[in-house]
């Protein structure tokens, strides 16, 4: 099977596709830059949706569903966000066979939407704050798609809060960027650099805009979630507004923050091979894949009973799945099971049965351990955990490793084309340095940590004088 998939040291784009469609995780829709989303990879949206939804609801936010149109005169209420979003907007002109008298836009984010009804909803400083969810679709019209990474339809979730002062809605922002930091390191083993985005790069009418970006193999950078404060122009633009406890009225402080179906991209990236998909335990829609391997008749009875008996002492505590089928070889298995990224396969046959034992075999590095059967669950719990952990550390001594220090413009400039990755370089703020980045070696300022760079320098590209460094990467 991994024969159909091309190595990543001959075409990397080409190898990410392989992976997606040969583990069957998504194929391509009828619907140019849409993608249909296949059971394997939708398990893994859903293991991201319910552990981000508990974090979400651990810290007071409550899930609402908002409607897919929205009027375009609502876009136009906030000049900096139709004017961000008005190039990948789907207009419906006609509905019922008529033309409508107003154009709807099939939502490409739901600020307006979702702050048009804050406005009926919020009066009183009593009503705040506003903390909603929203797990929905939404549609961009790109013109180079890829799948789960960029696609004119994609899912989301998208939280929209809001408040009564400005330091309560910096704190949400800050808040919302800290869960996803902690959920991209401990459920999907990517450690990532959070920070401030430039303001060329800030969201379509925020005032800031906070992200977290990971480095995958390839050494480009992908922004993995974002978090923007909203500051009150939302808020004007809709006349949300409450009265304060001396009497005034006031404008709402708003955010909005959300993570997508990239994420899902990010772990294919992140952590596959040549062999196919190689899934962190915590996330993995199957963490553990029993083979029985036999040669006779009187083998596969005893054999394929052991494997069942096995794969129920696991069920209530792992995600788990014994392949008893006998019209293919117990290699075609262990190449399919690879194929799809289950973290842990056991194997049993004619020995390990005499033996009293499992041999198990880590995905991450094919990593062999004889498992007795009386400690079979225990071991197994173990040996995911420690599988978890070995993910998160490889990938933190990728990113250790493919983060550099930018001495100087031109060794930069060439760096980025042999090596990729992460620099730190010192920037002086000014928005024509970073342009010529972006025109020059097609990278951008990734972030600006939140922490540890308020060092004075030399700004990479003019020579100014810079009080901080920043994150540069090309990036997808």
């Amino acid at each position: 099977m991994a024969k159909a998939i091309t190595p990543r040291s001959e075409d990397y784009s080409r190898w990410y596709t392989d992976v997606v469609t040969q583990s069957r995780m998504a194929d391509y829709s009828p619907v140019k830059g849409c993608m249909v989303i296949r059971p394997l990879g939708y398990a893994l949206w859903e293991a991201v949706q319910k552990d981000l939804d508990a974090r979400f609801k651990e810290t007071g936010h409550e899930n609402a569903y908002f409607p897919l149109f929205i009027p375009e005169s609502y876009l136009r209420r906030e000049a900096q966000h139709v004017e961000g979003f008005a190039p990948e907007c789907a207009v419906v002109t006609h509905g019922g066979g008529k033309k409508l008298e107003e154009p709807l836009v099939i939502r490409p984010t739901s600020e307006t939407i979702i702050y048009a009804m804050y406005a009926k909803w919020i009066r009183s400083y009593r009503d705040l704050p506003v903390l909603i969810n929203q797990w929905a679709n939404v549609v961009r019209w790109e013109m180079r798609t890829r799948l789960f990474l960029r696609t004119t339809e994609f899912l989301w979730q998208e939280g929209h809060t809001a408040h009564a002062t400005e330091a309560e809605a910096e704190e949400e922002v800050l808040r919302i960027l800290e869960i996803y930091r902690r959920f991209a390191e401990e459920r999907m083993a990517i450690p990532v650099y959070a920070g401030l985005k430039t303001d060329s790069e800030r969201f379509a009418g925020a005032l800031r805009t906070y992200c977290i970006e990971a480095l995958m193999q390839d050494g480009k950078a992908l922004q993995a979630g974002t978090s923007h404060n909203l500051g009150q122009n939302f808020s004007r633009a809709f006349e949300v507004k409450f009265q304060t406890k001396s009497g005034a009225w006031d404008h709402v402080w708003q955010t909005s923050w959300g993570v997508s179906t990239r994420l899902i991209g990010a772990l294919v990236m992140a952590h596959g091979d040549d062999n196919g998909l190689n899934l962190p335990p915590l996330l993995a829609p199957v963490q553990v894949v029993i083979v029985p391997i036999w040669k006779s008749d009187e083998e596969k009875a005893r054999i394929s009973e052991a494997a069942r008996l096995a794969a129920e002492e696991l069920k209530g505590a792992f995600r788990v799945k014994a392949d008893l089928r006998d019209e293919v070889s117990p290699g075609w298995k262990f190449n399919e099971w690879e194929l799809k990224g289950v973290p842990l396969r056991l194997e049993i046959g004619p020995r390990d049965l005499q033996a009293g034992q499992f041999t198990a075999v880590r995905r991450l590095d094919r990593r062999k351990t004889a498992v007795p059967a009386g400690a079979l669950r225990a071991r197994t719990g173990e040996i995911l955990e420690e599988i978890q952990k070995d993910m998160l550390e490889r990938g933190r001594a990728f990113l250790r490793e493919n983060t550099r220090e930018a001495r100087s413009y031109a060794e930069f400039s060439k760096a980025l084309d042999s090596t990729g990755g992460f620099y730190r370089a010192h920037w002086c703020g000014s928005a024509e340095c970073e342009q010529r980045i972006k025109e020059e070696t097609k990278a951008t300022i990734r972030c600006i940590p939140l922490e540890g760079n308020r060092e004075p320098g030399a700004c990479l590209i003019c020579g100014g004088r810079s009080e901080r460094w920043v994150y540069l990467a090309r990036s997808y």
